[in-house]
């Protein structure tokens, strides 16, 4: 999930995720922590019915809703909901106990990009010994390849962020323009626009943003990331097609001061967004319930279309993982799996909490696709995204030290960007400084 606050890794979170991975030793995980082996599966259902009580940390805004649902159908599970801190701040709290062996959720809410972490590090347990693998053909391709690390299943995928192209009508009214199919296109819009009013641009790049920077790279075809077994980790921006156009097309548009390099996700920003500055807004398929919360009064003037080119990626999205502390690990795989793959937990997630699905139930249901979104009065949005995330390119990894490589992305491409927009040389340097890391954490960079 994104939400209103731009998740932002300060230098202690990176710390301390990075003491986790030393304490590691890089090269272990992957590995059931179930003590005996493999679980018994049915054994996950049969303790619904018996007295339990679960931690669950997230910092869902409303998912207590969903949660009611539960403990409404499975009355002797009591689910207590904390939220220790949106995403940056879980991390570090979740690492600090898993570290110590103490003070862990039994169940807790993690980003895609932050699961190979903590499967790596052991703290998470593999829910393909409790059955899980079975939930396999309910979800998106891209979500549940998402939860998948060396081979393990560590997670049942809860949300996820299809790339959309949001766009301005208004603004691009003013120049004749029409939402762009190609990025060849989006070029000669942004041009055209900025040439007619030089206070507009097509969008922005933000400096310290690694999320969407690598979301544009899966989007133009890219996989500079890939890890085999728990050891063997590549990272490569020099050669990966993708990377390759990513540098090449940001890098123009910021010479020709086409694209605003500017941080996003503050007050001068949201002030932009609502003032017609961004004709173009390519996010994940969250951002209509981020709109409407933060600009409500531009209701009506965004709408949805698909990224140029055709094809998508995620750009955001969670699991919900039970790690190794759970002290009850069958109810709490039970949950996670009832959270995210029930159709009426689905329909609220979605409904009453505002996450978009995973799932391909809902993601192919004509009353879901064909439902009004308030904020963009007289279209049906959820087409648009139902479409995007069947067109997410396959086979996207990140890396076993996302989290730290995301930390130092403002420093590399971040600082490129903001001189003088070489993005090849800013990738070059995020490749050495994610290359080092990897080496000191005993993984094997190639």
């Amino acid at each position: 999930m994104r939400s209103s606050l731009k998740p932002a890794l300060t230098a202690t979170t990176a710390a301390v995720l990075a003491l986790a991975l030393a304490a590691c030793g890089g090269g272990s995980g992957g590995k059931s922590d179930n003590a005996g082996g493999k679980a018994d599966p049915a054994a996950v259902q049969a303790a619904l019915d018996k007295p339990a009580e679960i931690t669950f940390w997230t910092w869902v805004p409303n998912i207590e809703k969903t949660v009611a649902l539960f403990e409404k159908k499975y009355p002797k599970v009591k689910v207590h909901v904390v939220n220790v801190g949106q995403s940056k701040d879980q991390y570090t709290k979740l690492t600090a106990a898993l570290k110590s062996g103490k003070g862990g959720p039994d169940v807790a809410q993690i980003e895609y990009f932050a699961l190979p972490q903590y499967a790596l590090t052991k703290g998470l347990v593999n829910l393909a010994d409790y059955g899980a693998g079975s939930l396999q053909d309910k979800f998106a391709p891209s979500a549940w390849s998402q939860v998948n690390v060396a081979g393990g299943v560590y997670g049942v995928p809860q949300d996820t962020g299809p790339m959309a192209m949001f766009y301005r009508k208004d603004v691009l009214d003013k120049v004749g323009a029409t939402p762009p199919k190609t990025w060849e296109e989006f070029a000669a819009v942004a041009k055209k626009l900025h040439d007619a009013d030089p206070s507009t641009y097509a969008t922005f790049v933000d400096p310290g943003d690694a999320g969407a920077s690598t979301s544009f790279m899966w989007q133009l075809g890219g996989k500079p990331f890939a890890v085999e077994g728990t050891s063997d980790v590549k990272a490569d921006f020099a050669n990966d097609p993708g990377a390759k156009t990513y540098a090449s097309t940001v890098t123009g548009l910021v010479k020709d001061k086409l694209l605003d390099v500017t941080p996003s996700w503050n007050d001068e920003w949201w002030k932009s967004m609502a003032a017609g500055k961004y004709a173009f807004w390519l996010a994940g398929a969250w951002a209509p319930a981020v709109l409407e919360k933060n600009i409500p009064q531009a209701k009506g003037t965004w709408s949805a279309a698909p990224m140029p080119g055709g094809a998508s990626a995620e750009n955001g999205g969670s699991s919900v993982a039970v790690t190794t502390q759970a002290k009850n690990k069958e109810a709490s795989v039970a949950f996670a799996e009832w959270l995210n793959a029930d159709p009426e937990a689905v329909k609220s997630l979605n409904g009453e909490v505002g996450l978009f699905p995973a799932t391909k139930a809902l993601l192919d249901d004509p009353a879901f696709r064909g439902a009004d979104v308030p904020y963009f009065p007289g279209q049906k949005p959820n087409e648009v995204f139902a479409d995007m995330s069947k067109a997410v390119r396959p086979e996207w990894q990140y890396l076993p030290f996302q989290v730290y490589a995301n930390s130092v992305f403002k420093d590399t491409v971040g600082q490129a960007l903001q001189n003088d927009g070489d993005v090849a040389r800013g990738l070059a340097e995020w490749q050495n400084r994610v290359t080092t890391y990897g080496k000191e954490q005993g993984f094997t960079m190639k």
